[in-house]
């Protein structure tokens, strides 16, 4: 039987703490709020019991900021999606946060196993003022393990409404774009790393963005496969290939440090459970 699971997360502000709130059916859990960065940042873990998604299974994660708090919310492990007997499995998160909210969506890697019938989709609203910083990270199949992407098909949904918007479809049998120079090239890990503002940002600001995203790309193994650009004036993006997930996820952390400090002037601070 598919499982249906919902999770909906609300970040206030409560005498000059940020507080997580939270309501959840089906195994979908957000485990203890913690503050290693004092009071004004709340780091959340998100936990998926199961650990993965078979056909007709469906996540469905609500997040929402009020004015003025800063959530960060993470995972303890990649999610999965598993084969698929033609049902598709979804996973769906939409993000509202209001004015002067800030939100980390930093969720480890979606790993695609071979067969999969599956749908990721990410849509975020932000009121003026509001910014976000995240990632979205898939790995098709399992190399390391001999587990190849080979049957299958993997659809992507990254919207912000009347701003940005990017979807594909990753088929197994299409060689062109798995394997053709203009598609991923033989690699088997795509990783989008974005900023996304509420209202359009200062071009200086902008730049200096995509400038420091540039030098620590140009410093790191991915240099050739890896690209920092502005497609809207409330969107910074780097995108970037791997051959597999660790070393996108080295260059990714790297460059969240970097945005951090120069966008929001906070010093790299990483979620325990990455060093756990």
């Amino acid at each position: 039987m598919p499982w249906h699971a919902q999770l909906t997360l609300d970040y206030s502000v409560e005498a000059g703490r940020t507080v997580a709130r939270h309501s959840h059916s089906g195994p979908l859990r957000i485990l203890q709020s913690l503050y290693p960065e004092g009071d004004s940042v709340c780091h959340n873990v998100l936990v998926h019991p199961p650990g993965g998604l078979v056909g007709g299974d469906t996540l469905d994660i609500r997040v929402h900021a009020q004015a003025g708090a800063h959530g960060l919310i993470t995972t303890p492990g990649a999610s999965r999606f598993y084969r698929s007997d033609g049902q598709a499995a979804l996973q769906q998160t939409h993000v509202r946060l209001e004015a002067d909210a800030r939100l980390e969506w930093l969720p480890l890697e979606a790993i695609c196993y071979s067969a999969c019938q599956a749908e990721n989709r990410l849509t975020m609203e932000l009121a003026p003022g509001a910014e976000l910083m995240g990632w979205d990270v898939t790995a098709l199949g399992l190399p390391l393990a001999n587990l190849p992407f080979v049957l299958g098909q993997f659809r992507q949904h990254i919207e912000v409404p009347g701003v940005w918007l990017e979807r594909g479809t990753l088929d197994a049998s299409d060689d062109r774009l798995l394997n053709g120079p203009a598609g991923l090239a033989g690699h088997r890990c795509m990783a989008s790393f974005f900023f996304i503002a509420g209202q359009a940002l200062a071009r200086e600001r902008r730049e200096r963005a995509l400038d420091s995203a540039r030098a620590v790309i140009a410093q790191h193994a991915l240099a050739s496969t890896a690209g920092a650009t502005s497609p809207h004036p409330q969107v910074l993006v780097v995108r970037l290939l791997a051959p597999v997930v660790e070393p996108a996820m080295d260059l990714l952390r790297a460059l969240r440090n970097t945005w951090r400090q120069e966008l929001w002037g906070k010093s790299p601070s990483s979620p325990r459970i990455w060093s756990m």
